[in-house]
Formats: structure tokens, sequence, C-alpha cells
């Protein structure tokens, strides 16, 4: 499949468009690795991804698009106390909502008694409604900014309008938790890849939900992003002590992993500096724009994937 330039740009207005574009030109090696879950306790397995145990109470959906299954796209989670279960992500569709929540039922004998949505994009947002039965109505924890954002953005759809309608909006300059019997959730608002981002953060076991500041050996996409600001909110969610990290796509990811994505960053806003101190377009840095092999793999999404990179950073530089 030939992909131009122009089509990229248009195809890629969202994460779950740069999802659907990553199966044609993504290396098989990438996509395996990706899919890759080592030493983890997979409790179920679909075609659009897997269900992974990260500790007691904690599972992580590690979501595999790239075979061509759209249902979930963006990865999320299940987080159980005493007496209430979160369920992290509204994903691509209902049906991948609906599915997670079945399957905290069969774990921990409850259906999520709550919702998170860490952004607007619609591959995290736009299944919420799955979560919703006559019988079960979890409370929604979003953002008021990604609230709006899912309304005004994201093709209309009353039953997901129906699903916000009543969310308990976040505060945005501070953090909020949440007792869920025995185990507390922090949410944290942060910004970057969009205006609203949150992550979804517990102590003990160590564990941050991402949402999309964290791409475990993927390149990010920038169509949201402040770069600089995006820089902040990951450094900011990088622990000293041993943490599971849950990208927003991606395999679970560890301090090393962790490391080698800041690491990226940088390059990437090294290579937007030399470029636009040469002066170059956007367009132009970024087709010549590879980064270091000492970084090891990265799943690209076509050489001109940069351009949008670029284009996000030029905004800031001088």
């Amino acid at each position: 499949m030939t992909i131009t330039r122009r089509d990229f740009v248009v195809r890629t207005g969202s994460c779950a468009a740069h999802l659907a574009l990553a199966a044609s030109v993504t290396p098989a090696a990438a996509r395996a690795l990706w899919a890759n879950a080592p030493g983890r306790l997979v409790v179920a397995r679909e075609p659009f991804g897997s269900l992974e145990k990260i500790a007691d109470g904690v599972w992580a959906l590690i979501s595999t698009p790239l075979g061509g299954d759209r249902t979930t796209l963006s990865n999320g989670g299940i987080i159980a106390g005493g007496n209430a279960v979160l369920a992290i992500e509204g994903f691509n569709q209902p049906i991948g909502a609906a599915w997670l929540a079945g399957k905290a039922r069969e774990l921990t004998g409850r259906w999520p008694t709550h919702v998170a949505v860490t952004h607007y994009h619609s591959d995290h947002s736009n299944g919420v409604a799955g979560y919703l039965t006559a019988a079960d109505h979890p409370s929604v924890r979003a953002t008021g900014v990604t609230r709006t954002l899912v309304l005004e953005k994201n093709a209309a759809d009353a039953d997901r309008a129906a699903a916000l309608r009543d969310v308990v909006v976040l505060a945005p300059d501070r953090e909020t938790t949440l007792d869920l019997g025995g185990r507390s959730v922090r949410f944290v608002p942060r910004d970057g890849h969009t205006a609203s981002d949150v992550s979804i953060e517990l102590d003990e076991p160590s564990t941050v939900f991402c949402g999309d500041l964290l791409w475990n050996a993927m390149v990010p996409n920038y169509v949201d992003a402040v770069p600089t600001q995006l820089a902040k909110s990951v450094a900011a969610l990088r622990r000293e002590r041993v943490t599971t990290y849950v990208p927003g796509h991606g395999a679970v990811a560890h301090e090393a992993d962790f490391d080698r994505y800041v690491a990226m960053l940088a390059e990437i806003e090294r290579g937007a500096r030399a470029a636009r101190g040469a002066g170059k377009t956007p367009a132009e840095g970024g087709a010549v724009f590879k980064l270091p092999p000492s970084l090891g793999e990265w799943a690209l999404f076509g050489p001109t994937f940069f351009e949008r990179a670029f284009s996000a950073w030029y905004k800031e530089i001088p």
C-alpha cells in the first residue's frame, strides 16, 4: 500500500487514525514486540488485546490493534478495592468498554463502579457508553476540558453524550483521590499530549496509568501536543522506586522503557531545533530526521510522521 504525505497528514488527525494507519507501515518485528508480554499473567486474550495482571486487584488491558481489530485501540485497565472497582478508559467502541466491564465482574465480582477517561481522543473516550446498562451506571471521572472536547471534536453520538452528561469533573489544578475501599487512587491533572491529560496513580503497588503521555516503543502522536509541556509532564510521571507504567499505547513499561522514551522525546526536540535553525520547513526537516540506532527500534508510521512533531515544536521555538 502506498501512502502519500498528504494522505498521511489527513488520515492521522487522531490517535485512532494514527494507529489504524500503523498496520500498513509498521515492520512486523515491531508489531510482534509490541504485542509481547513476557513474565506477566495474561488472564484474558482477544484479537484486540490482552488483559494482564499487574498486581493483586490491578490489571492492564494492552491493546494490540495492528492486526486490524479496532475494538479498543488504546490501553486501559482495572483497579479494584474492597468496595469499588475503577475501569480506566472508554476505548474506541462501546463493545470494548463492555468487554472490560464484564472482565471486571469476572475477576472482582463487581461491574465497574467508576470509570476514568484520561483525555478526549476518540480511542480513549468514544466507547464510554459501553459501561452503562439498565442495572449499572458507573460514575465517570474526567476533566471538564476532556468532556467538552469529546462532545465538540469527536463524531456526534447520542449515547456518548448521555454517558458524559453526569460526569464528575476532576479538578484541573490539583490531584483528586478516590477511595475504592482500602485502596486509594489518585487522579493527577497534567497536559502536554492534549490540553487536559490525567494520569491515574497508585502508591501501593507503585503503578501509573499514563494515558498518552507515555507510549512504549512507539513515537507518540503530536496532533494536539505542546512539546515543552509534554516533556515536563512525562518527567513528573517518573518515580524513583520500582514502578509499573501502563502507557496509552504499547506494552507495559518499566524504568528502562520509560527512560528510553524520554531520550526519544529529547532527540525529536534536537532534530526540530536543528531543522528550524537551518531554515527547513517541518516537512523538510521531518523527512530526513532519524532516531539514533542507540535508542533501539521504534514503531514509526512512515517517515513523514515526524513532520507533525516538528510542526508542534516550531510553534514553540523562537
